[in-house]
């Protein structure tokens, strides 16, 4: 019981951390937690692959180094991962002075939202008439 206990909680845990996009605490704490980690086939690449869906619907250009802390792989296995993903899964690289390598990440919509102009101009005079008795 008090071994079902501890991995629910280490579970509740990474699960908390997953979806607050708190990739570095979620690495640290599944470091710590290796016998529920390796438990699970193919954990960490799905976890990889999760890291990887959530920066693709906030970013458009992705910092290496948060690539790298988001799914937890740094020097040539980065690199490897990187052109892999540049190769199969359209993205691109850019070379920044100032903040080094970027990760281009396809556009979608959530990323790259298109801008909808509005079909109504704004509130008619008549709803915005009733309420001038009330403030009166």
């Amino acid at each position: 019981m008090v071994v079902y206990l501890l991995v629910n909680k280490t579970l509740s845990v990474l699960s908390h951390y997953l979806e607050t996009a708190r990739f570095r605490q979620f690495w640290d704490e599944a470091a710590k937690s290796r016998h529920v980690v390796d438990a699970v086939p193919g954990f960490e690449q799905a976890v990889q692959a999760y890291s990887v869906h959530v920066l693709s619907l906030t970013y458009q250009r992705v910092p290496r180094s948060v690539l790298a802390e988001a799914i937890n792989i740094e020097g040539l296995s980065l690199d490897k991962f990187i052109e892999h993903h540049v190769a199969n899964s359209g993205w691109a690289i850019e070379k920044s002075p100032d903040k080094g390598q970027l990760i281009i990440l396809p556009s979608n919509e959530f990323n790259h939202p298109d801008i909808k102009k509005s079909t109504v101009d704004g509130i008619p005079l008549e709803h915005i008439a009733r309420i001038f008795p009330i403030l009166g």
